[in-house]
């Protein structure tokens, strides 16, 4: 951390500026040393870059108030905002779920939409772990962080003639597929198609591995 400056009595916006530099010295310490006691958290990585952020517009503040012939007023409006605290809106939010064979249920109980081609290339299979990353634009942006332990197994391809939905038949059993995942194949009706499905689970979804052709 850095010693603290001495005063400068005929400048107190130097000063002022000085001070919050050191504060905001001190509060990323403060987080740094948190993440080393308790784990690496994505909140502390976003924080910190707020903070850093927040200092190089300091010191380039600083730089400027060092020159001369200085408009104090537009120096006072860019310490207001450079210190004024992001909002909720600002920062990315972080989201862990459940896949549930279309859509990953949040800890908070809600229901997130998952791109269909996404599932199917990532072969997300029911019950598999996600963190969903929502960023500012409002991108959505997943990640597979817990994959279930998986079976794999060889089914019949079918397809409901009302509603042209796809299913995996083995035996007594049957699956839900990804619409995206069976046209991607190329699959057709009477298709032999090899699935993955929860190793110690029931489950109504099964993810494509491939489609072998009849």
């Amino acid at each position: 951390m850095k010693e603290k400056n001495k005063k400068t009595n005929n400048d107190p916006i130097k000063d002022l500026l000085n001070d919050i530099e050191l504060n905001n010295d001190a509060l990323k310490a403060a987080v740094e040393q948190n993440e080393s006691d308790k784990g690496g958290n994505e909140h502390v990585d976003i924080l910190r870059n707020v903070l850093e952020e927040t200092q190089n517009n300091i010191r380039r503040a600083l730089e400027v108030l060092y020159s001369k012939n200085v408009d104090i007023s537009s120096i006072k409006t860019r310490i207001s905002k450079a210190t004024i605290a992001p909002s909720a809106d600002d920062t990315d939010r972080i989201i862990e779920g459940v896949f549930n064979g279309e859509f990953m249920v949040g800890s908070d109980g809600k229901e997130y939409s998952i791109p269909p081609n996404y599932a199917s290339k990532s072969k997300l299979v029911e019950g598999d772990i996600l963190k969903l990353t929502i960023t500012k634009n409002g991108s959505f942006i997943y990640k597979q962080i817990g994959p279930i332990d998986r079976d794999k197994l060889k089914a019949v391809l079918l397809q409901d003639e009302i509603t042209g939905d796809w299913y995996a038949v083995s035996d007594s059993r049957r699956w839900k597929l990804i619409t995206a995942s069976v046209t991607y194949f190329r699959g057709q009706a009477g298709d032999e198609v090899v699935i993955l499905i929860p190793k110690n689970s029931k489950s109504l979804w099964a993810a494509v591995e491939n489609i072998i052709k009849r």
